[in-house]
């Protein structure tokens, strides 16, 4: 999937930056990030992938999603139209294999309370994904 791809091209760039990070994670019901970077100050970033026009301009949930980070970027590759972005949010450019930092979004620090909870789930769900790896047979389907 072209979204999974910039995904992964996502995850490696932040881990130069020493962010370590988790795919589709669930910060409240109805709302799954593509990415949740956690920094090593303790910073919460949330990244969406867009594949194409279509996969942006049918998200209608992006919004959703501030609350519950420090900053918030677009991932998209060098086809993608990347005036159609909001000039206030962060901006990379990524591929599978790596991505780059073109735009900082502009930083909306999360209250103490919220990032306990944002980095509590982090902490689990990096577990659970984990876990699932390690013996993928044992995990009920719900975890995933």
């Amino acid at each position: 999937m072209p979204g999974q791809l910039l995904a992964r091209g996502v995850c490696r760039h932040l881990r130069s930056h020493d962010f370590v990070s988790v795919e589709e994670l669930v910060p409240v019901s109805g709302l799954r990030v593509d990415v949740m970077a956690l920094g090593p100050k303790g910073e919460v970033w949330v990244i969406e992938c867009k594949s194409s026009r279509a996969d942006f301009q049918t998200d209608h949930k992006w919004q959703g999603y501030l609350e519950w980070c420090d900053r918030f970027f677009w991932a998209v590759d060098n086809e993608f139209p990347t005036e159609l972005l909001p000039d206030d949010t962060g901006l990379m450019l990524a591929d599978g294999y790596d991505a780059e930092i073109i735009r900082m979004g502009s930083e909306t620090k999360l209250a103490p309370a919220r990032r306990k909870v944002m980095v509590q789930k982090f902490a689990r769900h990096a577990a659970i994904r984990a876990q699932a790896a390690r013996d993928p047979g044992h995990m009920p389907q719900s975890f995933y």
